[in-house]
């Protein structure tokens, strides 16, 4: 055993109860991966334990474990099995098939350049398991010849299916980002989307390679491979090895068409061609094996392959399984009627070893297990009554959930087929529904801090705001409207959050957001406020409104009015200017012939005020009499105007 191997702190633990690790298989970027035994079913599995750095990103691992659910249910003999996944303490982990053999990567190695009954043979292997998976909606997005694992039974297996999204670019080195790019889709490289037609592009470029040996695009740095692809076409294959048939040329430049419009939709449309060319080739996919297994090595991380177990060596071109002859059959029927006499002797023999085997099997051995029932989607009284038909006794615990209803059962422990003893717990989660979140008082916050605090709280922020101008600074929360998971879209079930609410995960929230105040155009011309207030999205009524206002000026705004039931005003709202016309007038009352006392009090009654000679204040009321006034009666004029009486002796 290597240094490396005996300072492996994980070579000889026991994990989460149930995996006790054995070697050390490979070491990459992103995990590590050990031979272990799986001591509850007594099987030989490949651990596949994340670095620490990634175990405690909690996005990383909720992405981790989707992916593993979802390779999980592939069930094809050309994927790679996903028997389990788990935490124990701060390590995450995966178990896998353990396949002893070597990948594509190592035979094209040593061989560079497959033969062509060699690479079809390869690529139906690998198209039959990934149609199984496009037609599962799963997408693998890291196809490529270390993915490939070349068993020593001869079976051939696509490998960390599905996990591929559960990394990204900044969790790459160098090495593992120019083996990933070189089978890049365009449309990853242009806009970062993916789906079974990008498995097509990998595909079309890894038959590329199988067929002449290289990769069809070179480069030191990943960015010049990457725009090679973008705007690049791949050539036919035979102009690097004449020996390629033209029905193989035609299938790799479909398969990697520029525009994924024009590939193959899925695995399963470039299948079905694929069996056409074997056909017309007359070329049968055979069952081929590897040679046997050597040193474990540790530089697996170059390849970026953590599933297969390399040999230290490669193993050269793979040969077909010897035939069976006639001179080896004759031996066989000389030796049969030579073992003839004692044929009653091995009946009886293989029946005792058949019944104790039997009883071992179904007393203590793998027949003693029960497999746990899948029970997702139920209630728990469904689940306890389907487990107990297999003696298996289920324990209810309560975990919030997103997607599963409250009531229904979201998963178990141990998970579905999974073989435990009889009479074993087996806990099973029910749906609580989505957790509560507790909103917190957003008025007067800024939008964005605003937007960071639900999402937080995985409350989904509707992306465009309901905006109104209010005294509140511009850009600003003003109000929150939280609708419930499932309510009605007209809003007639929205809660009002203004001042902070209990919600629940999954609700959805609106904002309405201040655009500052409406600006003062009291004063301003008419002309000058219509077309500030328009400016901000308002709509102004015409025509405008007049009104007489002795502080005013004629043809100056007296005010605006908004919304009969004094709402805020939000853009698209209608307005209306109230326009002065200055002053109101009143007609100057006739004093002449009134006496001075008669003449002060018609005045005041209507808003008017005398001038006179203060010297007739010393007569008598009746000896005084209006001669004559200025403004003349009959005259419109503003009131608290000034009347200048001439006052004379009565006669």
């Amino acid at each position: 055993m290597s240094t490396s191997q005996q300072t492996d702190p994980l070579i000889g633990r026991l994990v989460d109860g149930r995996y006790r690790v054995r070697a050390r298989i490979a070491r990459g970027g992103m995990a590590t991966v050990y031979v272990a035994t799986d001591l509850r079913l007594e099987r030989r599995v490949a651990l596949k334990v994340m670095h620490g750095h990634l175990s405690d990103d909690s996005v990383f691992q909720s992405r981790f474990i989707q992916e593993a659910r979802a390779a999980a249910r592939l069930a094809d003999p050309h994927v790679v099995n996903v028997f389990d996944q788990g935490q124990d303490g701060d390590m995450a982990y995966l178990v896998m098939e353990y396949l002893p053999g070597i990948t594509l990567r190592d035979l094209l190695r040593e061989q560079r350049r497959l033969t062509v009954p060699q690479a079809v043979t390869i690529l139906d292997a690998v198209l039959t398991g990934l149609a199984a998976a496009h037609k599962a909606g799963i997408v693998h997005r890291d196809v490529k010849p270390e993915n490939v694992l070349l068993a020593e039974d001869g079976r051939i297996k696509i490998g960390d299916f599905g996990l591929a999204r559960a990394t990204t670019a900044n969790t790459a080195t160098g090495a593992q980002l120019l083996g990933t790019i070189a089978y890049l889709a365009p449309e990853l490289v242009t806009r970062g989307t993916a789906d079974a037609r990008s498995d097509i592009y990998a595909l079309g470029i890894m038959l590329y390679e199988m067929l002449t040996g290289e990769q069809p695009y070179k480069g030191e740095q990943p960015m010049q491979i990457a725009f090679q692809h973008a705007t690049d076409s791949v050539p036919r294959p035979s102009v690097k090895n004449p020996g390629v048939p033209e029905p193989l040329d035609e299938l790799v430049l479909w398969a990697t068409e520029r525009s994924p419009d024009d590939r193959p939709v899925d695995a399963r449309e470039m299948v079905t061609r694929l069996r056409e060319i074997e056909r017309d080739l007359g070329i049968t996919p055979v069952v081929t094996r590897t040679g046997p297994i050597g040193i474990v090595r540790d530089d697996a991380a170059a390849t970026g392959e953590l599933t297969a177990v390399l040999p230290a060596s490669a193993t050269g071109p793979t040969t077909t399984m010897d035939e069976v002859d006639n001179a080896t059959r004759l031996r066989r029927a000389t030796a049969r009627r030579r073992s003839k006499g004692g044929w009653v002797v091995a009946v009886v023999l293989l029946l005792a070893a058949l019944a104790a085997a039997l009883g071992w099997f179904f007393g203590s051995g793998p027949g003693s297990l029960v497999p746990v029932a899948d029970v997702t989607g139920m209630s728990f009284a469904e689940a306890s009554d389907r487990l107990a038909q297999d003696s298996l006794v289920a324990t209810e615990q309560g975990e919030n959930s997103l997607e599963v209803a409250a009531g229904q059962v979201i998963r178990t422990d141990p998970p579905s087929g999974a073989r435990v003893d009889r009479d074993a717990a087996v806990t099973v989660f029910v749906s609580l529904g989505p957790a509560e979140a507790i909103v917190e008082n957003l008025s007067g916050k800024p939008e964005a801090e605003a937007r960071g605090i639900l999402e937080s709280l995985v409350i989904d922020v509707a992306p465009e705001n309901t905006t109104y101008f209010t005294d509140s600074p511009a850009e600003t929360v003003v109000a929150v409207a939280i609708r419930p998971a499932g309510a009605a879209e007209d809003g007639s079930q929205d809660v009002q959050c203004n001042e902070g609410c209990t919600v629940h995960q999954g609700d959805a929230a609106r904002l309405s957001i201040s655009l500052g105040p409406v600006p003062d155009v009291v004063g301003q011309s008419e002309g000058k406020a219509r077309s500030d207030l328009e400016g901000l999205g308002l709509i102004v009524a015409d025509p405008s409104q007049t009104e007489s206002s002795d502080s005013i000026d004629e043809g100056r705004v007296i005010r605006v009015i908004g919304k009969d039931d004094g709402s805020p005003l939000a853009p698209g709202d209608t307005v209306t200017l109230v326009v002065s016309t200055g002053p109101q007038l009143f007609e100057v009352p006739d004093l002449v012939g009134m006496t001075l006392a008669e003449a002060r009090q018609t005045a005041a009654d209507q808003g008017f005020t005398i001038d006179y000679d203060d010297r007739w204040d010393a007569f008598p009321d009746p000896f005084t009499e209006v001669e004559s006034q200025n403004p003349d009666e009959g005259e419109r004029k503003r009131k608290g105007t000034v009347i200048s009486l001439r006052i004379a002796a009565a006669l």
